[in-house]
Order: C-alpha cells, then sequence, then structure tokens
C-alpha cells in the first residue's frame, strides 16, 4: 500500500509539498494539473514542471486525477473522436514521467454535487461538505452551481471548471436523450480507444464513482453500485480497465457494502487506487462527510482497511476529503490538518491489521 495525498500544485494549493512531506508514512501524491480544461492535451511541458517540483520535494506521483473527460465524449457526439485523440497524447505524455496510474470519472455534467461546502457539525463546531436532496427541491442545476462557486474560499474546485459550466443549459438539454445504456455505451467507445496506448505505456485507467451514489437532476449515471460497476469492468477486457473505488462516494448510498466491493474488486484485480474518507447518514439521501475515525460516521475504516489488505495491497490510497478544523481556511474538503489526521489513522489501521495477519500466520 502507498499513502498519497492530494495536491493541487503550488499555485492553486493552500497545503505546501514541505507540510505534506511532514505527514508520516506519505510516499509521494495524487496529483493534478488544475488549470486543465476537459479534452486539452496535458503537455509534456506542463507536467514536467509538475512533477519537477513534486520530486525535488521528496515525493514521488505515480497516480494523476481529474483527467477530466470532455462532454461530447460523454454523449457520443461525432467531435468525440479529436477529444479521444487527445486524452491518448496525455496518456503518453504522463507516461514519460513515472504516472501509472490515471483516475477519471464518467458522470454527466457534475463531476460531485454537494448543497453546502462548509456545514458546522454540531458537536465539535468543525465544517464539511454536506447533501441534501430535499435543499434541492428549490434549487435548479445553475443555482447550485451559483451557491458553489460563491463558497470556495477563492478557490477552483476539481470538476467545475469555468468554461464547462458556461454552457450548463445547453448540455443538460443534450442528455435529455441519452439514457444510461447510452452512456454505457459511450464509455466503451471511449475505453476502446484509450486502451491500447494505455497497455503500450503500461498506464491503468481507474475509473471513479459517481458522486453522490444515486441519479442527479435526472442525468444519466451508471457507476454508483457494484452491478454498475461490474457492468464498466466488463466494458473492456484489459488489466488497463480498473476502477478508483471512493469510500465516500460509494459509501453515500447505505445499501453499498464497501469492504464487500472492495473484496470483490480486489480479488478480480481490478482496483487502481482508492480514496477512502467517512460518512455520516442523516436521513435519505442526506449525509455529511466526517473524521475518519469509524465512530465519527457510518463506515467501518478497519473492515475497509482489512478488504484492501487481503485483496489489493499493493494499491495506491489517500485520505479524502476532511473537515476544516482549527480554524483554517482552504479548499473546500481538501485542508490539511483533517487529512493530515486522516492518513495517521489510516496507517495506524495499516499497522494494525498487517502484524495481526502475520501474527495469525504464526
Amino acid at each position: 500500500m502507498k499513502m498519497t495525498f492530494r495536491w493541487y500544485g503550488s499555485e492553486s494549493d493552500s497545503v505546501t509539498l514541505n507540510q505534506i512531506r511532514q505527514i508520516p508514512g506519505i510516499s509521494g501524491l495524487m496529483g493534478v494539473l488544475n488549470d486543465k480544461a476537459a479534452g486539452e492535451v496535458w503537455s509534456e511541458r506542463e507536467i514536467s514542471a509538475y512533477m519537477n517540483e513534486v520530486h525535488s520535494a521528496g515525493l514521488e506521483c505515480e497516480v494523476i486525477e481529474s483527467v477530466n473527460v470532455h462532454e461530447d465524449i460523454k454523449l457520443g457526439l461525432p467531435s468525440r473522436d479529436q477529444y479521444i485523440e487527445n486524452y491518448r497524447v496525455t496518456i503518453r505524455n504522463l507516461s514519460k514521467y513515472g504516472v501509472k496510474v490515471i483516475v477519471y470519472n464518467f458522470m454527466p455534467v457534475f463531476d460531485w454535487l454537494r448543497t453546502d461546502l462548509a456545514r458546522e457539525i454540531p458537536e465539535d463546531g468543525s465544517n464539511s461538505l454536506y447533501f441534501d436532496e430535499a435543499e434541492l427541491r428549490d434549487l435548479g442545476p445553475l443555482d447550485i452551481v451559483r451557491n458553489t462557486m460563491e463558497n470556495t474560499n477563492g478557490f477552483s474546485l476539481p470538476g467545475w471548471e469555468p468554461e464547462r459550466l458556461e454552457e450548463l443549459e445547453a448540455t443538460l438539454a443534450r442528455y435529455h436523450s441519452v439514457s444510461p445504456d447510452d452512456l454505457l455505451k459511450n464509455l466503451k467507445y471511449f475505453l476502446e480507444g484509450i486502451m491500447p496506448v494505455c497497455g503500450e505505456c503500461g498506464v491503468i485507467m481507474a475509473c471513479h464513482p459517481d458522486d453522490p451514489a444515486w441519479p442527479i437532476f435526472g442525468l444519466p449515471r451508471i457507476a454508483h453500485s457494484r452491478e454498475g460497476l461490474d457492468k464498466i469492468i466488463r466494458l473492456h477486457d484489459s488489466t488497463c480497465n480498473r476502477l478508483c473505488l471512493c469510500a465516500g462516494s460509494l459509501g453515500s448510498n447505505p445499501a453499498n457494502d464497501i469492504p464487500a466491493m472492495i473484496r470483490h474488486f480486489g480479488k478480480m484485480n481490478r482496483v487502481g487506487c482508492l480514496h477512502i474518507r467517512n460518512i455520516k447518514h442523516l436521513g435519505h439521501h442526506r449525509f455529511r462527510e466526517a473524521a475518519h475515525l469509524s465512530c465519527a460516521g457510518d463506515l467501518d475504516l478497519f473492515e475497509i482497511i482489512k478488504a484492501v489488505h487481503d485483496t489489493c495491497p499493493d494499491t495506491y490510497i489517500r485520505p479524502d476529503h476532511g473537515r476544516m478544523i482549527w480554524g483554517e481556511i482552504g479548499r473546500p474538503g481538501y485542508g490539511l490538518y483533517d487529512r493530515a489526521l486522516g492518513a495517521a489513522y489510516l496507517n495506524g489501521l495499516w499497522e494494525a491489521v498487517s502484524k495481526s495477519r502475520t501474527t495469525d500466520a504464526t
């Protein structure tokens, strides 16, 4: 297991590389070029500059997140072939700098959705990302975008790129005729276009699940259950076609058994990496993100780590969204302190599971 940390770059992150390297057990980053729009080629010059900075801090970066898939690919428009070619170029460029896993998603329009980016937690006064579907009843998609963009503490958010959201209404209208089966077919077309390059370069594509784990605004969504993820794996028979199992995204639906899902896909060798966080369910389609400690939410982090240890122990992990604590102001969900605490907790669980397995073996 390699414990990593998401970092947006020195120009766009409140957290520094020096702070990250001081977190015990962190091997490197799940990195991102934060200013790249969906469909753009990630140039070698840009990748090299990012990697040089990371490596100079004594960290590695073998996983890249948010190489976003252009909406035309998801919609199956004729223009998708050029965007797929751009994606192939990006895969080749990233592989030249040691990238082994690329995380992407196939969610239409919204990569993730919350109704509050800083809902106070009464028990301790911290705040975290929050979702209540009832709050969507009086809000349309444009209202959600406006509320989200006005409450980011001045930081950009992954999946909420302004140039993509400027055409929100037109994009939503295009999806009226797209069914979940259509979206799955369009994902298959995308995978068939990039998998040969992935095999050539030794790069794994890890599909991130829907967040939250159910359809939103009537948009087709295909990656929020074990059944749906199985379908994605069956789209292309290559070990480069894998999943980024996000405990928080999948765990937003209490029906999803996260440890069982990890064991299922881990035994198939289809886990590319994991995002691990905790969720507190507050009612039907209502939840907040909690501290990583198991008792702080409704996910059993001990069982999650056991499942990883037993079925995909060589994978990459990162502590996912954290609360804002100790007066910190930063990108919602991506402050330093609570994610550092999460990394320490996950490393502690890993050590406990590893030593217990060694004892059992003797």
